[in-house]
Parts: structure tokens; sequence; C-alpha cells
């Protein structure tokens, strides 16, 4: 989305400050310049706040209205029926922005359960409507945590068979279901999918269009790193791409992981789609916005 130059109110200005704790610093500068004040425009990536992790002192609606100031032309957010989708999808529209991706399916009931299945298909339904909405046209669904007496393949054989009923709602609607993969070794233990190759062969068998992977950088890289290697072998399978550092679930630079050169495997592979910052900025929101743009750089 092309947007003209950054408004430098004073009103403006002052709604940063206060988020990011950052007053002192900026009333001191006499303002912001434009390449501080719009991080969020990146030359390569398109990147996406996620407005759960970001400025969680804030009201949501007014989460929607920091995106916006620091340049970023999209936004994410997780379970739909949490918020009042109406007045989410005005202040967006209002604000210029997308919403790049929100959970339509999560981690209870398990979809790697067919008891839940017909309850999966009636929440789809409900979410593309949502989608509609928002204009959003990607959900994450979650393939849930390890059922009692289920073999670990019988729970992915389960995700396949809900997820190929789903998939043509999902392509009626125009909607893609990103399917994604966790880590079980620190944020989700007891979790029946974790890494790529699970998941790239779920996809593969579903077979459809609308069903693809959200490969979030993070979980891949403490259940198997190789990260570039691993995105060119699940290449076809991916639909989202989601970023945070390791350890620490922080912004791009606070980790681990070299995501110079993981975004630019990315953008030179084809991606051209939104990129979420599924991270906990870990001392302002600014400084985090600061970080993911020169993520950016190569």
């Amino acid at each position: 989305m092309t947007r003209g130059k950054p408004d430098l109110s004073r009103r403006r200005v002052l709604r940063i400050a206060a988020a990011t704790a950052a007053a002192p610093m900026l009333a001191s500068r006499g303002g912001l310049s434009e390449a501080q004040d719009a991080p969020g425009r990146t030359p390569h990536t398109r990147f996406s706040v996620n407005l759960e992790m970001w400025w969680t002192q804030l009201p949501f609606l007014e989460r929607i209205d920091m995106a916006a100031d620091l340049g970023f032309s999209a936004v994410e957010l997780w379970e739909w029926r949490e918020k009042v989708i109406d007045a989410v999808a005005k202040k967006v529209k209002d604000r210029g922005l997308e919403v790049s991706n929100f959970t339509a399916w999560g981690f209870e009931p398990g979809l790697n359960n067919p008891a839940n299945h017909e309850h999966f298909l009636r929440e789809i339904e409900a979410s593309c409507k949502t989608a509609e909405k928002l204009n959003a046209n990607v959900m994450t669904v979650v393939g849930g945590d390890d059922q009692p007496g289920m073999t670990r393949e019988e729970m992915h054989g389960h995700i396949i068979d809900g997820l190929r009923r789903a998939a043509p709602i999902a392509e009626r609607h125009g909607v893609t279901l990103a399917l994604e993969s966790m880590n079980i070794r620190v944020d989700h233990p007891g979790h029946c999918l974790y890494g790529s190759p699970p998941a790239i062969r779920i996809c593969r068998e579903v077979d459809s269009p609308s069903v693809k992977i959200n490969w979030d950088f993070y979980h891949m890289q403490i259940t198997e790193g190789d990260l570039c290697g691993r995105l060119r072998d699940g290449w076809a399978q991916i639909g989202y791409l989601q970023v945070a550092d390791h350890p620490g679930r922080n912004e791009p630079g606070t980790g681990e992981i070299h995501y110079n050169r993981v975004l630019r495997e990315a953008y030179e592979l084809g991606y051209r789609g939104y990129v979420g910052l599924e991270c906990r900025p870990l001392r302002s929101e600014i400084e985090a916005a600061r970080a993911v743009a020169r993520a950016d750089v190569w």
C-alpha cells in the first residue's frame, strides 16, 4: 500500500511517546525524523504488527493507531471472537491498514480429534465471514495438543481429514487456512505438531491451494534450525510467515537468529506476503520497530 508522508502532528508524536515511554527523548529532539517516525516502511519485507504482543498496556483499538503511526501497513490478531470485530474493521479501514492474519481455530478443542470436526467446520465458516469484514485473506488454524490414547500419526491423520473437509469452505471464500507448527521445547509442551516436515506432509496430503503453513521462524528455530534450508524445502506449502528472535521471543536482533539472511532468503524465493511480528518488544515498541527495520537491510 502506498501512503503519503507521515503527519508529524504534536498529537501524534505525543501518542507515540506515551506508548513507548520515550517522551523525554522525543521532547529533547523536538520531534521525530521521518526515518525514525516510520520504521514500519521497509524496502523489502512487508511487516505486520501483532496487536496481542505490542502496546499491551493500551486499549486494543489504540494499538491499531500506534501501528499506523509507526508506518506499518498491516496488523495481525489472535482469536477474533474476543474482539468487537466491527470496531476493529472500522479502525483498520480508517487508518488505511490491512489485517494480514487472525486466528480462526486455536489449541482447544483439538483439530486432531475427529469428535471436534463438525464444530471446526462451523467455526471456519464463521471465521470466513469475519475475514470478509476485516478484508483479510489468511487465517491461522492450530492442530491441537496431544489427545489421550492417540499416536502422533493418528492425530496428524485427523488434522488432514479436518482440513480436507474445511478446504472447500476456504476456497469458496478466497481465504487461506494457515496451519501453524509449534515448538514443544519452550512454549507448547504436549502439542502434537512441531517442526516443518510433518506440517509439509499434512498440507501435501490435503492438497488444496487454500491450506498452507503459517511458518513461524521462532518455532522452527527452536525445533529444527537450518531456517533457510528448511524454508526452501517447504516453499510450495508456505502461506504466511511470522518472526521472533530466540531466546526470549523478542524482536529481531535480540537473539541468535540472523534475520537479515533469513528474510532475504524468503524475499529471493519470491515471498511477497506479510510477515507477522509475533514478538514481544524487549524495551519499547519504537525501538523494536527500528530493530525490525534493520533486519530488512541487505
